[in-house]
């Protein structure tokens, strides 16, 4: 006799969800789903459940998409296996979905499932060779009509790769930041906090901006830069735009927030009666203990002048990390260089002479010298006879071109610039 039946999900119903699914994942069974995923369908798509009595024994859900079924989720409690519940809520579920007009029937399973006897009894075949892959998408639907007000956006995935040499401040960046961020629960175990805001400072052109960005890219959160300069045109003043801009913040779950040139906003503070940028300083140290309260974001500050900057900004609790960006070494010289000449002319173009001449260079100084060669050898090669159009010949820049253009190329950084920085490293940074 059949002491268990067949009914349509209720509401009141999820406990006993919860219960297959914790009996499910005890045996050593990890659904393919989550369990957010399967009460959301019970609750918007197909599901049925095995009761004996009240209590629920199984489960099957489903939903579909065009002409495709999928199962979402089919358990059994343990004691009740083997008495025909799967092979029945999985008949129960189908005819459910049947008017839908299904052309097929899919179900993913763990490798660690071998009770696939439910299945095979309803005509399912078992597809050999195939592989499931499966991406989050960083950014949910919910979340871009407030990202888009913000002008933040989702940068593409390769940034952090194209970001050429640098090798020491990515590896830094990597285990500081991106590390504990992707991995929050290793890092919980290891007693490790997430960092909430770190400075990057440096001399100008160094690249802060391009790691900053980095970093939103190779977390795959959404990048939100901070403008100082638009928001003091709003009716509420500086101080109060920068309060409702976080705010607003606060309302996505995850985000990479740059403010650049930090020091217009939080300059050291002096003068008696208080100026209008000590309020605004004083309102940014109070939104920073507040953002770092908030999990899945990080403060992003970058400084061309760090000395400039209030004592009470870079203290201790505030922020994790203030971390040097200094100019290139060799070999990210010679990273940037095979990156900005054409690939044509690359093997003809004598890279180690060009990585000399450009020590003292800022990553955007050698992008600026490159640039500059490559319309110069243009213009060369197209009115070289007279202002005759023609290319006679010529393919891309040589190195006499390179070496031209960097001959010409004012660089950003001074020496005695250079020389501060190296003070600053010894005295502030924070790594």
């Amino acid at each position: 006799m059949t002491t268990w039946r067949i009914r349509d999900f209720h509401p009141s119903d999820l406990d006993g969800i919860l219960h297959l699914w914790s009996a499910m994942t005890e045996s050593g069974i990890e659904p393919v789903y989550s369990l957010s995923e399967v009460l959301a369908s019970c609750q918007a798509d197909f599901a049925v459940v095995a009761v004996h009595g009240e209590d629920i024994v199984g489960a099957a859900v489903g939903r579909a998409a065009h002409e495709q079924g999928w199962i979402v989720f089919l358990a059994t409690l343990p004691e009740w296996r083997g008495r025909g519940i799967g092979t029945g809520l999985l008949a129960a579920l189908e005819h459910r979905m049947a008017p839908l007009g299904l052309a097929k029937l899919s179900a993913l399973m763990p490798d660690t499932e071998t009770r696939i006897d439910a299945f095979l009894n309803r005509g399912f075949k078992d597809v050999k060779n195939l592989r499931f892959f499966e991406r989050q998408i960083p950014v949910q639907r919910a979340e871009l009509g407030p990202l888009a007000q913000l002008g933040g956006r989702v940068l593409p995935r390769n940034l952090w790769d194209n970001v050429a040499g640098m090798q020491s401040e990515k590896q830094l960046l990597e285990r500081r930041l991106v590390l504990p961020l992707a991995e929050a629960e290793l890092a919980d175990e290891f007693g490790v906090v997430p960092p909430r805001a770190v400075v990057l400072f440096g001399p100008p052109g160094t690249g802060k901006t391009t790691f900053a960005k980095a970093i939103a890219s190779r977390l795959e959160w959404p990048f939100v830069e901070v403008f100082p300069s638009r928001l003091a045109a709003d009716s509420e003043g500086l101080a109060g735009a920068l309060r409702r801009t976080f705010l607003e913040i606060a309302e996505l779950e995850h985000a990479v927030v740059f403010l650049d040139e930090v020091e217009e906003i939080a300059s050291r503070r002096a003068g008696d009666p208080p100026s209008p940028t000590q309020g605004v300083t004083n309102e940014l140290l109070k939104i920073i203990p507040a953002f770092r309260e908030q999990p899945g974001r990080l403060l992003v500050c970058a400084t061309n002048f760090i000395r400039a900057l209030d004592p009470a900004f870079l203290r201790h609790g505030r922020f994790d990390y203030v971390i040097p960006i200094g100019l290139p070494d060799a070999e990210a010289r010679r990273a940037m260089w095979n990156r900005f000449i054409p690939a044509a002319v690359l093997a003809e173009v004598d890279v180690d002479v060009l990585v000399e001449r450009t020590e003292g260079f800022s990553p955007a100084d050698i992008e600026f010298a490159a640039r500059s060669a490559s319309q110069r050898a243009l213009e060369k090669a197209v009115y070289s006879d007279g202002g005759q159009s023609s290319t006679n010949g010529r393919r891309g820049p040589t190195t006499e071109d390179y070496l031209e253009a960097v001959s010409e190329t004012k660089t950003t950084v001074s020496e005695e610039v250079a020389a501060a920085f190296l003070e600053d490293i010894e005295e502030l940074a924070r790594v």
